[in-house]
Parts: C-alpha cells; structure tokens; sequence
C-alpha cells in the first residue's frame, strides 16, 4: 500500500470537518464589514477613522496568541483547544449583536480575536498529522476554503438578513452555529489516525508509517528559537505580513467600497461582493491540486499574488469612471490574491520537522494577523480620508508586489527522501 492508496476515507470524513470549522470562524469575523456597510457606526456614533481601527482590533487579539494556541496544539490536543474556541467564539460574535456603546464593542472585537487565534495554527497541525506530503495542498486549500465560499454565502445571507431584521439580529444569527457546531466537533474528532475506530489497524500503520519517512528527510531542528531564527521562516512572516495587507483591506472593505461606487442598496452590495470569492474558490482548487501534482509550491505563489497585484493597481487606474471595469478587475484581485493559500502553507511542513513546524507556521499567521490589522486599518483609513478608493487600490497592490519580491527569495527545502515506488514506477 503507497502513500497515493491510504486511507482514502479520510478525505470523506475529515475534510468536511475541517472546513465547516474554518467556515464558521470565518464567517464570525468578516461580518463586521456588512455591519459597517449597514448603519452601526450611525447606531453607536463611530466616526470613519474609528470604524476602521474597531474593524481591525480583532487582528490585534488574534497576533497575540498564535503560537501559544499553536504550542498547546502540537504538544497537548487540537480536539480540546478547537472545541472552546467555538463555543467562546460563538458567545463573542453573539453579543457584539447586544453592544450599546464603543468600549463594548471594541472589547468584543479584541477577544473575538483571541479566542480564534488558535484556530489556523491549530488546524494546519491537525492537517499535518493526517495528510502526507503529496496531499497537504489540497488539504490545506480546503481548511482554507472555508474562508472565500464563507464570504461568498454570507455576503448574502448577511444582506438579506440586515435587509429584514438588521446588523444587531445578523451578529446574534449567525455567531449561534459555531456553539453548535462545538458538540459535533468534540463526538467526531480524534487527534492522531493511531485513535480512530474508522480506520483498520492496518491503514493506521500505513499512515503513521508514511509519515515518519516524510519526517526523515528533513534536518533536524532543536527548538522554537531554532526554527523562528531560520532566514525561511523570517522572509515568510514579513511575506505572509505583506500579503495580508491586501487580503483582509479587500474583505473588509469591499462592501463600502462598492456602496460608495454606485450608491447601491445592502442586498445589491451582497450579491456582487460574493463574485469573486465564487471566483476565488475555483482559483484555490485547481491551484492546489497542480502544485500537488507538480510538488513545486513557490511556482503557484509569486504568479498568481503579482497578477492580484496588477489588477488591484488596473482597478484604481480605471477609477470611477467605469464601474464593472474596475469591479471586474477587483474580481481578479480577489480570485488571485486566495489561490496559493493551499501551496503557501504547505511550504513550512516541508522545511521543518513536526516538532517545530506547527510553531513556525502560527509565527508566519500571526505575522499575518499583524498584516491584517495593518491593512483593514489603514484601507478602512484612507477610504474614509479620501473619500475614494483609490488611494487603497494603490496601498493594497503594493503590499502584494512586495509579497512577490519576497516569496521569489525563499530557498526551497532540500527533499532528502528517495522517489517513492509510485513516482519511481511513472518515470521508469
């Protein structure tokens, strides 16, 4: 039995789990931008500059505890660490549905944060521990999945729903699944394949032996300082800082952004706002699928960040004077900038042994979380300064060049392991 032939159940069983996880945080920190789009810095009397810093508060909690969420993770238990992720997380993005003034709102949003600081690290170990080298792409993009088709529902739901009842009973809505969700998460999930009662022994061992030889082949590295100290590991945090800059202005900005253009209506904003993340979900699979296949992860990183890059920079060129040109362009930028998410971070568990690589890449996360808070603050600034979005199309498409510069620096893992029997027989 190879690595291509193991287990195949464990797509059927885990990936499910993971996304619907990944989705529900998700879901719980991007609607905030249809709240701003829909009355609540008029309800609690939030100037534009405060708006946008609130916005960006929950990156702050979320920076702060990445690797010790990643610590207890790789040491202890992702089953019990996730589980009261959600159910706090749940409660939070609930009561942010409640908040009467802005020190109320502005402490949701920090503690939002960091109880879902965990999760990403969290879920990438877990993915590590049940999926080889050669699948870890895809896996990765459909944790990360979660992301773009969570936007893409939720930007009409979340319309339809301020349409009817408003942003407080949106909040209220929408943070109850991730409390459910937590029961089911804690029945279904197991740690490691060695305790799954839906595996045979003998698919355990396959695993867990595939595994082990993946971690063969690649240097040994003593501790957290070793690894966070790697001339990799620091080019992909200040990349991963970077890169966020443009992903989350564009999430949390978009739905102003496309009000302010055409003095569209909540429900009109929703839908346009899903397309490119219905764009985005293509992109990551058909992305993932042939950096898998090709296993050369920088080729499916730089590319698609610079043509995000580009299309943000094409989209403030064209302006306002021609609204589905510009659109369509920010569509691209969307599509492009979440395509190698699933390639990115399978780079880490490639360089750095298990003991290590679930820290390394909470730093790199973290890095982004700063990155994040960076970009939805100042995006979320200058829009409210200007009046306009151009000056953000321009920030944001920088942010993304300097991303491209520093992923082509990255030194690639040297693979030790010998060709598997399967690669060995195809090229024979």
């Amino acid at each position: 039995m190879n690595k291509h032939t193991i287990a195949p159940k464990r797509w059927w069983y885990i990936i499910p789990i993971i996304f619907i996880t990944y989705s529900l945080a998700y879901l719980d920190r991007a609607n905030f931008s249809f709240a701003s789009a829909a009355g609540i810095n008029e309800d609690l009397g939030i100037t534009k500059g405060m708006s946008s810093l609130l916005g960006a508060l929950f990156f702050l909690g979320y920076f702060f505890f990445q690797i010790p969420g990643a610590m207890y993770a790789e040491r202890r238990s992702v089953k019990k660490l996730v589980f009261w992720c959600l159910v706090l997380w749940g409660i939070c993005a609930s009561l942010t549905g409640v908040v009467s003034n802005i020190p109320m709102l502005a402490a949701i949003r920090f503690i939002l944060g960091v109880v879902e600081a965990a999760v990403m690290p969290a879920m990438l170990i877990y993915i590590s521990n049940w999926f080889t080298k050669s699948e870890r792409s895809r896996a990765n993009t459909f944790l990360i999945l979660g992301n773009p088709v969570t936007v893409l529902w939720m930007s009409v739901v979340s319309g339809y729903l301020i349409n009817a009842f408003g942003w407080r009973e949106m909040f209220i809505f929408e943070g109850i699944p991730a409390v459910i969700w937590a029961v089911l998460w804690w029945f279904m999930v197991q740690d490691k394949p060695s305790q799954a009662r839906w595996l045979s022994n003998e698919e355990k061992a396959a695993l867990e032996e595939q595994l082990r030889k993946e971690q063969e082949g690649i240097k040994a590295v003593r501790n957290y300082r070793e690894a966070f100290k790697s001339r990799n590991v620091i080019i992909l945090c200040v990349q991963y800082f970077a890169w966020s800059i443009g992903v989350y202005g564009f999430v949390l900005w978009l739905p102003s952004i496309l009000r302010n253009g055409t003095q569209m209506g909540m429900v009109e904003a929703g839908w346009l706002s899903a397309v490119p993340y219905l764009a985005a979900t293509i992109a990551m699979i058909v992305v993932s699928w042939a950096s898998d296949r090709m296993q050369n992860r920088k080729l499916f990183v730089w590319p698609l960040l610079l043509i995000g890059a580009l299309a943000f920079l094409g989209s403030w060129m064209v302006g306002s004077s021609n609204f589905w040109l510009s659109y369509s362009l920010l569509v691209i930028a969307g599509a492009a900038m979440y395509a190698p998410y699933g390639p990115f971070f399978a780079i880490i568990p490639e360089m750095l042994p298990r003991n290590v690589a679930g820290g390394a890449m909470a730093l790199i996360n973290s890095m982004g979380a700063l990155g994040s808070f960076v970009g939805s603050w100042i995006v979320g600034y200058l829009n409210g300064a200007t009046g306009s979005p151009a000056a953000s199309y321009i920030f944001m498409g920088a942010a993304l060049l300097v991303s491209v510069f520093l992923t082509l620096i990255v030194k690639p893992a040297e693979n030790k392991q010998p060709p598997s029997p399967h690669r060995a027989a195809r090229h024979a």
